[in-house]
């Protein structure tokens, strides 16, 4: 995790609820620190978490279960990348009007959101997209990539997964389209706004959890239920989207894929976001990521 501390971001193991920097394990003092090597420092920090640890950060809040006082940042400040796998759940691709679901019918397509820009995290972080009428929410579960990746085969790709984290892709569907030009679309106005890519609160590291490819997610707007899902309704899996992208680019540790949003977005029956809503994000395994919908700036 990643926590404001003494006016500066302070990269911290978490464990059983206590939060100890990275520094004091013998580390880099930041999250993205570790991704300079992280076979080596993910080893370190694993010996670690299994001995004694220094003192913690203060103790936690009961509601967050995060540190007293200390505002909560994204994971990760900065990926270096911040590829999206767009219309990559069959029921998503059904409720967005899709009449042909049969996996070869479908392309694996991603965008870019800009990193150091729209990466945010818990708390009111995200603003409405300036002049937008349709701000809508998608949740999704993002793969940090931890090991150079460069033209590898579907059975290798999940090898260069480091860790996992809760993502909310939120877009301007308005913006998005496009249907007077040629192109019909425009990916960087529906998608690329500040603060738009809420990650958090933590990262999971990938042998953490059983089985990516089978997790539940679920996305609450007010206390209401809008998504819940399964990790299994990928159209494409986690290792396709990697061994795809890395024939395109080379993914480099610290770059972050997010994979798909299942149904139950709110395009489809024009019900978007307004100032003052509050969004919960959950995924099975790595926990709940929470924002707050700020005013246009």
């Amino acid at each position: 995790m990643t926590v404001a501390h003494e006016g500066r971001p302070t990269g911290c193991l978490e464990r059983d609820g206590a939060l100890v920097p990275l520094v004091a394990l013998g580390a880099p003092d930041s999250v993205a620190g570790l991704f300079a090597d992280w076979p080596r420092w993910h080893a370190h920090l694993q010996a670690a978490a299994g001995g004694a640890l220094p003192p913690a950060l203060p103790p936690s809040l009961p509601q967050l279960g995060l540190p007293a006082g200390l505002p909560v940042l994204a994971p990760l400040l900065y990926p270096g990348k911040v590829l999206c796998a767009g219309a990559n759940y069959y029921d998503h691709c059904a409720e967005m009007g899709v009449q042909d679901l049969r996996k070869e019918a479908q392309r694996l397509f991603f965008f870019f959101k800009p990193p150091r820009n729209a990466v945010v995290g818990p708390g009111p972080t995200v603003r409405k997209p300036i002049g937008t009428s349709a701000m809508d929410w998608e949740i999704e579960l993002a793969a940090v990539i931890g090991t150079t990746a460069r033209n590898v085969a579907v059975a290798d790709a999940l090898a260069h997964v480091a860790a996992y984290t809760v993502a909310i892709d939120i877009s301007a569907r308005d913006f998005n389209r496009a249907p007077e030009t040629f192109y019909k679309l425009d990916w960087v106005a529906g998608k690329a706004h500040d603060t738009c890519c809420p990650m958090g609160p933590r990262l999971v590291p990938a042998g953490g959890l059983a089985d990516p490819q089978d997790l539940g997610l679920r996305l609450s707007v007010n206390g209401v239920v809008k998504q819940d899902a399964r990790s299994s309704g990928m159209i494409f899996s986690i290792a396709e989207q990697i061994a795809t992208l890395s024939r395109i680019m080379t993914l480099d540790p610290g770059d972050v894929v997010l994979t798909g949003t299942p149904a139950g977005v709110g395009a489809p029956k024009g019900t978007f976001l307004s100032v003052g809503d509050r969004l919960d994000a959950a995924i099975e395994g790595i926990g709940t990521l929470s924002v707050t919908i700020q005013p246009e700036g």
